[in-house]
């Protein structure tokens, strides 16, 4: 944790003409692909992204290596510094009236089981538990097959889907990390950065 305490208010954050992408990273080792999903989202006009990550994902990547890119990693020590005072900005509500899309991916098993059952115990989820039903919200499983097998997956899902309405997408079948076989692995990064590309109708920047 930074001695030094970061302060994010989305009326000075937010650019005109602008796409502001809000990546959440969670438990999953597909979270190693939050450095190339950045890099790849940058690569277009008018975008900045912004990361959340939960504590179990900061096992499978480095937050230097997306601040390097331009891009900050906000995580619960930024949101709970111990000194907050009333009129300080309240980071989950600022990074949710930030952002204009908003992408869980991994979303783990224990993430996904939390939104559907709405718990907010910490930065990322209550970011999502305060989102406005408006802000297009994309969520990408990613667990071993056995448990995204398990009954209660589909269940969440279910919620997901019909009831607070984000859209999901995969996962899909391949080698796990685990070594197992089968459903279970995050869409493919560049897919996920497609669905943005298509959804924001974003224009690559032009080649030096």
């Amino acid at each position: 944790m930074t001695l030094t305490q970061r302060h994010f208010v989305a009326e000075n954050e937010r650019l005109p003409d602008h796409n502001h992408i809000l990546l959440i990273t969670t438990g999953s080792v597909a979270s190693i692909k939050a450095p190339l999903i950045v890099s790849e989202l940058l690569q277009y006009q008018n975008v900045k992204v912004e990361v959340v990550a939960s504590k179990a994902s900061l096992a499978f990547f480095k937050a230097e290596d997306v601040e390097s890119l331009g891009s900050r990693v906000w995580t619960d020590e930024d949101e709970w510094t111990g000194s907050f005072r009333i009129g300080d900005p309240i980071l989950h509500i600022e990074l949710r009236r930030w952002a204009d899309i908003v992408l869980v991916a991994p979303c783990s098993a224990n993430t996904l089981s939390k939104i559907a059952h709405g718990l907010c115990d910490n930065l990322a989820t209550s970011l999502l538990r305060a989102l406005a039903p408006t802000t297009p919200t994309y969520v990408f499983p990613a667990m071993n097959t056995l448990m995204y097998e398990h009954p209660l997956t589909a269940e969440h899902l279910r919620v997901i889907r019909e009831v607070v309405k984000y859209e999901v997408v995969g996962p899909i079948g391949k080698a796990l990390a685990c070594g197992d076989i089968g459903l279970g692995a995050m869409t493919e990064w560049k897919d996920i950065v497609k669905i943005v590309v298509d959804r924001l109708q974003l224009t690559r920047n032009h080649s030096e």
